[in-house]
């Protein structure tokens, strides 16, 4: 994985969080902190918090003595995440989930939504959640399923492959849709030392306004749009246009149903 993959800087971040949070993000984060249930106090660590979509769920969701320390490699991410939401219990903090900076034992939860594949040593990132979880405490985290399952990214992702025959773009299935297989992320948890580790795949269904919407969203709003304007400097318009067509192809010109799947991960120290 290079380094432009997990670098959400300049605009990026705002469509993200305009285009992708509610379509994308918005689902699982309910379904993960639902998952918290009932926590009455503790400290929970998310890591790759981005703009601050689980955070804000969790915030909402949970009673105001849970501290919640929310991180994320990026900057650009989190002061747009700390401008959505003002709780006096969740502060921000930029730091890497590979090199956590905080003492053994020291939250009850780490939760990750969507960010593990980003992590170019998983293992690392695995070790350093254990490290930071008391006994017994749980690290919660999603992942996206096989990109099949989740048709709207794979026609962006088929649309920006074509445009680039000779070199096509791969963050999407790369990235994003590139760490899925059960097995495998089940036997890295346990190699960094984790004892229980339940799997569950999980479908949503949520809406997009228009074909413009999760178009713009992929082609402007993640890495792929350096990974596009890297092969053709002038051409975004271009792609995210083509993309809005596939995507009219495939779904018609009005709002859009989009179905999709995920892996949810709990595991316990």
């Amino acid at each position: 994985m290079g380094s432009s993959d997990a670098a959400f800087a300049g605009s990026i971040p705002a469509i993200y969080e305009q285009y992708l949070g509610r379509l994308l993000f918005e689902p699982y984060a309910a379904d993960l902190a639902a998952r918290l249930g009932e926590m009455p106090k503790g400290r929970i660590l998310e890591v790759a918090a981005g703009t601050g979509i689980v955070t804000r769920v969790m915030a909402k969701a949970l009673p105001k003595n849970v501290e919640i320390l929310a991180t994320d490699l990026n900057q650009a991410m989190l002061d747009l995440a700390a401008k959505n939401l003002d709780a006096p219990n969740v502060t921000w903090r930029q730091t890497d989930a590979q090199t956590l900076p905080f003492d053994d034992e020291s939250f009850d939860v780490v939760v990750c939504q969507f960010g593990v594949m980003f992590f170019p040593d998983k293992q690392a990132a695995y070790r350093e959640a254990l490290r930071v979880l008391k006994p017994g405490g749980l690290y919660l985290f999603n992942v996206w399923d096989r990109l099949d399952a989740n048709q709207l990214s794979k026609v962006v992702s088929d649309v920006t492959g074509a445009a680039f025959p000779d070199d096509p773009p791969k963050f999407i299935e790369r990235v994003p849709f590139g760490y899925f297989n059960h097995d495998t992320i089940r036997r890295a948890l346990q190699d960094a030392g984790f004892g229980r580790i339940d799997i569950d795949v999980v479908e949503k269904i949520s809406e997009a306004p228009s074909p413009l919407h999760p178009a713009t969203g992929l082609t402007q709003g993640t890495p792929l749009r350096m990974e596009i304007e890297a092969r053709g400097a002038n051409r975004l318009e271009e792609i995210t246009h083509k993309a809005e067509e596939a995507l009219k192809a495939r779904f018609g010109d009005g709002p859009i149903e989009n179905r999709m799947s995920a892996i949810v991960v709990t595991a316990q120290r």
